[in-house]
């Protein structure tokens, strides 16, 4: 029976695993290792910032690992969305640590480094043409909007990987990339069912947050089929349901049936989830639709502002009753203050114990929580503005008199000195748009490189 065996080593790279799932995973003889690095989940800032959410150490832990297997084995080793967010400053960063380890490891190996970070220029040029479509909530992109924005990458689809394999590439390193084109390029380069190899990786770009217990910092093993594929956790302690798997499938998707990725879309109307074993699931079904016109994601952001936030707890019964018409009177006082000065800004009570998870979307209205934590937030155009709104708004609190009020010696704990944190840049999304291609890698230029001596 014709496989392809994938190890996925964790959800992503520096996310960590154990060596022992590692090390069962590799007696499965896997064809190849991926990993996806990044994510647009932590959010904004580290695009923008052109830095990693993931520590240097443990990213480098991770591929010493990876890197190592994978050239014993003559395996490939892929990895996606470098650097966290998959800018140009994300992709040098995952390079130098690939580079460090080969020099250090004295390992040998032609290396791809696909970009994926795009120009305003060439967007501006694609938005004149018509080819650029918002993504809800976002509104039509405009030109004005470009020229705040800081960085933008497009989110390559499985076409930049299969182009750097056939050239011979044995470890690839790409920027943004749609999480499961690592996994998916070798099969369909290989002849597997399109449908299956995206749906498996799909599954395997979390690795183990599709089995039960749910972990990012664990193994899984996913075997293509001509016909399905299996999923397997390689920790002992963990199994595969077709709950958990058919649950991850619909992880971040507002369609049950019908999952978007570059260049179409996968149908899961005809899906099943069937246990296998009794830690692995079979899926079968799934397939994928091409669309007439090949489309990718473009993420990009804008500065905004700076950030000054305060930490503070609150016990008192009596403001704790208030603290709807507290918060108010303050930001009251807080503009009252400033109205000479024209400020621009951005003032926020983050309530954790009434409603600071969903805000305005919290169903549950009474609360009867003894203690709140409150986070007060300042954003302003530079940082000296705002620790000056945040530190006003603090303090007014901590002072603030409500009625029913018996002590006088302040409102507010405050569990760290300095009560003010500095938080620096604030960034948004402000591209989120798809972009049409008439070429799937015509955004993303390649390298080939040699690292490390041949033969070494």
């Amino acid at each position: 029976m014709k496989e392809l065996r994938v190890l996925a080593p964790t959800a992503i790279l520096g996310y960590g695993f154990p060596i022992q799932s590692f090390e069962e995973g590799l007696r499965r003889d896997p064809h190849l290792i991926a990993v996806d690095a990044g994510s647009s989940d932590p959010g904004p800032f580290y695009l923008g910032a052109g830095v990693s959410f993931t520590d240097r150490s443990a990213v480098k832990r991770d591929l010493e690992l990876l890197l190592t297997a994978a050239r014993e084995r003559k395996i490939p080793l892929i990895i996606g969305s470098a650097g966290g967010s998959g800018g140009e400053p994300h992709l040098e960063w995952n390079v130098d640590i690939i580079e460090e380890i080969a020099k250090e490891k004295k390992l040998s190996f032609k290396m791809a480094v696909i970009h994926g970070e795009i120009s305003p220029e060439l967007v501006q040029d694609k938005l004149a043409d018509g080819k650029v479509k918002p993504l809800p909530p976002l509104e039509e992109l405009t030109c004005e909007e470009l020229e705040k924005t800081e960085r933008i990458v497009g989110q390559m689809g499985i076409e930049p990987f299969i182009r750097a394999l056939e050239m011979g590439a044995e470890v690839i390193v790409a920027g943004r990339a749609y999480d499961p084109a690592v996994f998916a390029a070798p099969a369909v380069l290989q002849g597997f069912d399109r449908g299956l190899a995206l749906h498996m990786g799909k599954i395997l770009e979390c690795a183990c947050i599709a089995s039960t217990p749910g972990s990012g910092s664990d193994c899984m093993m996913g075997f293509l089929r001509e016909d399905c594929f299996l999923v397997e956790p390689l920790n002992s302690a963990r199994r595969c349901t077709p709950m958990s798997v058919a649950a991850h499938t619909l992880y971040e998707k507002s369609n049950p049936y019908l999952l978007p990725s570059p260049g179409g879309a996968l149908d899961l109307s005809e899906t099943q989830y069937l246990a296998a074993s009794s830690r692995a699931v079979k899926v079968t079904g799934s397939k994928f639709i091409p669309d007439p016109n090949y489309t990718i994601k473009l993420e990009g952001v804008k500065k905004i502002g700076y950030r000054t936030i305060s930490i503070a707890g609150v016990r008192d019964p009596v403001m704790i009753q208030q603290i709807d018409e507290i918060i108010d009177s303050v930001r009251e006082k807080v503009a009252e203050n400033f109205a000479v000065q024209n400020l621009t800004y951005f003032l926020d009570f983050k309530v954790y114990g009434k409603n600071g998870v969903m805000a305005g979307l919290e169903p549950v209205v009474e609360t009867n929580s003894h203690e709140l934590g409150i986070i007060i937030e300042a954003v302003a155009p530079c940082q000296a503005k705002a620790d000056t709104i945040c530190s006003f708004a603090r303090s007014t609190m901590l002072h603030w008199g409500f009625e029913g009020r018996l002590s006088t010696a302040g409102n507010l704990a405050f569990p760290y000195s300095p009560s003010d944190f500095q938080a620096g840049p604030v960034y948004v999304f402000n591209v989120y748009h798809l972009l049409e291609v008439s070429d799937p890698c015509e955004l993303f230029p390649m390298e080939l490189c040699q690292v490390g001596e041949v033969g070494a």
